[in-house]
């Protein structure tokens, strides 16, 4: 799991150093660096997956990582199946640092740290890794070199990253065999997930925290409509191949309604089931050590499943993942409060981290939550928004 991520000169983080835990949430106004946070992550696992970043060497004294060598055509690549954020001009903060610009990367895994620095190419996609000293520590130090190369565990982990533009309703989604099946990925926009549900229909979910007591087996896809249930009662889903084609089709039902027989299209059942769905799935199919990347997992949801789909969430990383998401909604935010006090997930198990900036530059501040729910601090901005209007309406 990541403790802890470091940012140099990325983007709009002059110098960041974020903990994370299995669920950490980042909030914050519109273009504050909640994105950026996820987009660095998944730039890292882009480039490893690509052979374009190399493994970080190890020194067992320290018990600490560094990445201190020049490899040919190793680094950063900027544009991939995960992120596409253009060339080095895009991504190097304004005010860097040093004489020569440099972008630099830390990712704390329990004792271990891993770093990476990356020299300033401004008209490059991939910026090249780069045998240099540079701040990766608020003491100014940067992770130590040794001569056993290792690999961090989140480049290897079983990954999902889910962007905010994901699937709509559609009458027919790929049959990419590779994708959903050999490499079990749903996709940035969740478009194999259909697929993936097709083929991972009769997979059973273990006991544990994400085990629905409604559902009607432990199968996948009844386990994925009782959690859809959740969201819009009495749904159930279907994953079926068409014939002579490279397409999957996804239809609903509805128990207890009038020609609940009748299957129903995606387009006719509103946005938000399908819009959600890879978002369940990718849940649900987390295991001990998996990461999930989330952008706006509440997106079309009403506030009920808003709350819902916190509580998934929190069950995912109290199954033993890692869950990041970037969310500006005050239910899940208040789900994921209510899934500690429930004694669903431990306080210290979940992060919260509200970003602002004042364009000069981003303040992260960090509130803890305790048993019972409740939030140490209440930054200004931090979902206030209906106790500012309510002032207005009654003053």
């Amino acid at each position: 799991m990541i403790d802890r991520l470091t940012l140099h000169n990325f983007k709009a983080f002059q110098h960041l150093e974020l903990p994370l835990g299995p669920l950490t949430l980042l909030t914050g106004l519109n273009s504050s660096g909640k994105s950026s946070v996820l987009q660095s992550i998944a730039l890292l696992r882009q480039s490893y997956e690509a052979g374009d970043l190399a493994a970080a060497r190890l020194l067992p004294e320290a018990r600490r990582v560094g990445l201190r060598h020049g490899v040919g055509n190793q680094g950063f690549l900027l544009n991939g199946e995960l992120v596409a954020l253009g060339t080095g001009v895009d991504v190097l903060h304004e005010d860097f640092t040093e004489d020569e610009p440099r972008i630099g990367f830390a990712v704390d895994e329990g004792p271990r740290r891993y770093g990476w620095i990356v020299e300033y190419e401004p008209e490059q996609n991939l910026l090249p890794l780069l045998d240099v000293d540079l701040p990766l520590t608020s003491e100014g130090s940067a992770a130590p070199t040794g001569p056993e190369a290792v690999t961090p565990s989140f480049l290897t982990a079983p990954f999902q990253y889910l962007h905010a533009d994901r699937i709509s309703p559609a009458e027919f989604y790929p049959r990419d065999h590779h994708a959903a099946i050999g490499r079990g990925f749903l996709g940035v926009r969740g478009e194999h997930t259909v697929n993936y549900l097709r083929h991972h229909a009769d997979d059973t979910v273990p006991a544990g925290p994400l085990h629905h007591k409604r559902a009607a087996s432990d199968l996948l896809r009844d386990q994925a409509a009782a959690w859809m249930g959740d969201l819009c009662p009495g749904v159930d889903i279907r994953a079926e191949a068409i014939e002579g084609t490279d397409a999957v089709r996804l239809s609903y039902g509805f128990q207890g309604t009038l020609g609940a027989t009748r299957r129903r299209r995606p387009s006719h059942v509103g946005f938000g089931l399908t819009y959600v769905l890879p978002v369940v799935v990718a849940c649900l199919t987390a295991r001990p050590g998996s990461l999930v990347l989330l952008e706006n997992p509440e997106a079309h949801l009403h506030p009920h499943g808003q709350t819902q789909m916190a509580a998934l969430c929190a069950a995912a990383a109290a199954q033993g993942a890692q869950v990041i998401m970037e969310t500006h909604s005050d239910h899940v935010i208040n789900g994921v409060r209510l899934a500690v006090k429930d004694g669903r997930l431990s306080p210290g198990r979940a992060v919260f981290h509200y970003f602002r900036g004042d364009g000069t530059g981003v303040e992260v501040v960090s509130p803890r939550v305790d048993a019972d729910g409740m939030l140490d601090q209440w930054p200004t901005g931090f979902f206030d928004e209906l106790e500012n209007t309510l002032d207005q309406l009654i003053g």
